[in-house]
């Protein structure tokens, strides 16, 4: 399996699908010659940009080196936004938070259980302290 390219999906998709026909996304990937061509045959008549917002999407769509965009988003790009310690920590949180989640869905669960369960219409079948 070859390398897959330093560009991402994601960009190419976000410039493809607005600016496909005038081959932005073709530029970005650094295909110059096809991305002129993009840009002078309005897509190559639309044509094209469809056939390459779809190989985007499936992740078929190559760089000039012919390496395939198939990362959705850059590993160095997103290497400063989310520091390692910190997404431990919103691991954390996460698994806590569905926990809690859970908790309660149980609680509901039981509640709509006594809610919706046989009554006794007779206060004489209800026993002592009306329970």
């Amino acid at each position: 399996m070859s390398t897959p390219s330093d560009r991402s999906r994601l960009g190419a998709l976000i410039l493809g699908v607005p600016l496909g026909f005038l081959g932005a996304h073709r530029f970005y990937a650094g295909k110059i010659g096809t991305g002129i061509l993009w840009f002078c045959t309005g897509g190559a008549f639309l044509v094209g940009w469809i056939v390459d917002v779809v190989r985007i999407l499936d992740g078929s769509f190559e760089d000039a080196e012919g390496r395939k965009l198939s990362r959705w988003v850059n590993d160095e790009a997103m290497s400063g936004v989310i520091p390692g310690r910190l997404a431990g920590e919103m691991r954390e949180e996460i698994e806590q938070l569905r926990a809690e989640v859970e908790d309660l869905n149980e609680r509901v669960d039981f509640t709509e259980r006594l809610l919706t369960g046989p009554r006794p219409q007779d206060p004489r079948e209800m026993g002592p302290l009306g329970s």
